[in-house]
């Protein structure tokens, strides 16, 4: 079989691809692999743009192993530990939750992921005071290399608890992850379109003053479509909790969400970016253009349905964290070389932020973070545009997405996280074979 990811800037044959259904069934994949002197990698949803999942050796699909096992509830917080299968895909998750009265206190803007997948390689949400998907698990259960189910957490297994929670798979596959969930929570959604220069002269404010607050920008644009979401307790409806699922908005609100979702966010972009493809002369015209034609909005819906989009549309993507406080000054000297250059980028900037963490190999270790997500449409060349940014992002000691394109090796990025030796060291004693490897893991982690 020949296996690609969804962006399509990875692909790989495996010698075969496994299935389990059961941990069991997952501990014996492993095991036979290793009998066969074959590597092994998991693979969730496929929707990494760098190549963590791909193999040439056995690959296990996640996706059967989706059971909800439990939730715990603590009755003086209203918080859950809610453990699940780790190829439960976020949607899946999010849908559980809210039946249950729960959310997660902050997700990516996808929901197609997997658990596992999310998790290993540092999906994050934006919001200056909720953390990535990792800094949210409180337990997992790991198949090692010798097929042995291992549990760990913060009081078990704790470095590898620590390593395995955003390891991108390098120290067993995970069956079972736990993570805390919140009471579920409305957002009441502001989305506007401001002047650039506005924005980035008061961007702290913007940051600090919202619960979640990013902001989209078409390069050479001077108008950004910020999205300030605010956390507010769910809406009762006619006396009675309020339910799971959409909220409904009536006739006239449901027509603007499908034309901000479907027909601007969608179908739109695909049709300028397919514009901009045959006809790059008319690029600039059409982002500015595209900056303007989302109108202003407020909503109130449940969080997930917020903070999750629908992207239909194919790109590929690089992504940095970079320290907060330099991102003004990273995004000026991007506009700088794409003002220079003229490359031909019809596809928009996403910047959001993010509080210090402390998972070893979260980009947000240690520092106040923002992110800055450089996307190329998938049917334009994305080399030299890339290449650029990662020469500014590297300049302020930026770390790049772990799932997303980048070039930088393991020399690089032991520079860059204070517990990276740690990292490689619980790697080390818990797959001194590398069952559990493959190019690209060879490459960013050594």
């Amino acid at each position: 079989m020949i296996w690609t990811n969804w962006a399509r800037t990875a692909s790989a044959t495996p010698v075969r691809q496994v299935r389990p259904a059961t941990e069991e069934e997952l501990s014996d994949a492993v095991r036979q692999a290793v009998r066969d002197g074959l590597t092994v990698r998991p693979v969730g949803a496929g929707h990494s743009f760098s190549a963590a999942a791909a193999t040439d050796g056995v690959q296990v699909d996640l996706e059967r192993l989706t059971a909800l096992h439990r939730v715990e509830r603590d009755p003086a917080t209203g918080n859950a530990l809610v453990t699940v299968g780790a190829g439960i895909r976020l949607h899946q998750l999010n849908r559980l939750l809210a039946e249950r009265g729960l959310a997660m206190q902050n997700l990516g803007d996808i929901d197609r992921q997997s658990i596992a997948g999310a998790v290993s390689t540092g999906t994050h949400g934006t919001g200056a005071r909720f953390g990535g998907l990792a800094t949210r698990v409180r337990a997992l259960t790991v198949v090692g290399a010798d097929g042995e189910v291992r549990h760990c957490s913060p009081t078990e297994n704790a470095d590898l608890f620590e390593a395995s929670r955003l390891g991108l798979g390098t120290t067993g596959v995970l069956s079972t992850v736990t993570v805390e969930a919140v009471p579920a929570f409305d957002l009441r959604a502001t989305e506007d379109v401001q002047p650039l220069d506005h924005v980035l002269g008061h961007l702290d404010q913007l940051v600090d003053e919202a619960d979640h607050f990013e902001f989209f920008w078409f390069p050479t644009a001077r108008r950004v479509q910020t999205l300030t979401n605010t956390r507010v307790a769910p809406r009762a409806e006619h006396g009675r909790p309020a339910r799971a699922g959409r909220r409904v908005l009536g006739a006239a609100g449901a027509v603007r969400t499908f034309v901000h979702e479907e027909v601007l966010s969608n179908a739109g972009l695909e049709l300028v970016n397919r514009t901009a493809t045959a006809f790059p002369a008319t690029t600039p015209t059409l982002n500015r253009f595209a900056a303007q034609a989302l109108r202003p909005r407020t909503y109130t819906a449940p969080s997930h349905e917020v903070l999750c989009n629908p992207r239909r549309v194919r790109f590929r993507e690089t992504e940095y964290a970079v320290p907060r406080a330099v991102v003004v000054d990273v995004l000026r000297e991007l506009d700088g070389w794409l003002r220079r250059t003229g490359e031909n980028v019809p596809f928009p900037l996403e910047i959001r932020f993010a509080p210090a963490e402390d998972v070893w190999l979260s980009t947000a270790h240690g520092r106040e973070t923002a992110y800055v997500a450089v996307q190329q449409y998938w049917r334009l060349p994305y080399g030299r545009y890339f290449d650029a940014a990662e020469q500014i992002f590297g300049a302020v000691g930026g770390r790049p997405h772990w799932g997303k394109m980048h070039t930088r090796d393991a020399g690089y990025l032991a520079g860059q996280y204070p517990r990276f030796e740690d990292f490689r060291r619980t790697r080390d004693a818990a797959d001194p074979d590398r069952v559990f490897s493959n190019a690209y893991t060879r490459r960013v982690l050594g």
